[in-house]
């Protein structure tokens, strides 16, 4: 509960704020009660929003499709650079073995097969950028 003074157009008024719900104040002026509507302007956050825009590149080089169609897929850990392809299309893996090397935040990360399978498709080459969550091998 808050109490104010206010002076309009001369006239004295004694102001108790006795609740605020929403934009709806219960106040008591000189004694008697009022629910009241309060406008306000919405604050507005100085912090940036950042948007990424989608962007869908060309078929060819740098492209990474999006969707898998086998039975699984590695998808890249974070944004970064193909530095090394270990396995080539038709290999066998294992759970755990390295599948292929990308550059990330200046350093080397280790993309690993989450589970055994065969390479179906390759979808990057060397050197190319990837984003987190692009497909970079297919299993069948």
């Amino acid at each position: 509960m808050k109490k104010f003074e206010f002076t309009i157009a001369g006239n004295r008024y004694d102001v108790v704020v006795k609740d605020f719900e929403d934009a709806i104040a219960t106040v008591q002026v000189n004694g008697t009660t009022y629910e009241v509507e309060v406008h306000r302007e919405v604050k507005r956050s100085k912090t940036p929003k950042l948007v990424r825009s989608t962007v869908v590149p060309e078929s060819g080089e740098g492209a990474v499709p999006q969707k898998a169609t086998g039975a699984g897929a590695a998808r890249a850990p974070l944004p970064g650079n193909i530095i090394s392809i270990d396995v080539a299309v038709g290999d066998t893996v294992a759970r755990g073995d390295v599948l292929i090397v990308m550059e990330a935040m200046k350093m080397e990360n280790n993309v690993l097969a989450e589970k055994s399978g065969v390479v179906k498709a390759i979808k990057v080459a060397l050197g190319d950028a990837v984003l987190q969550n692009d497909i970079l091998i297919e299993f069948e």
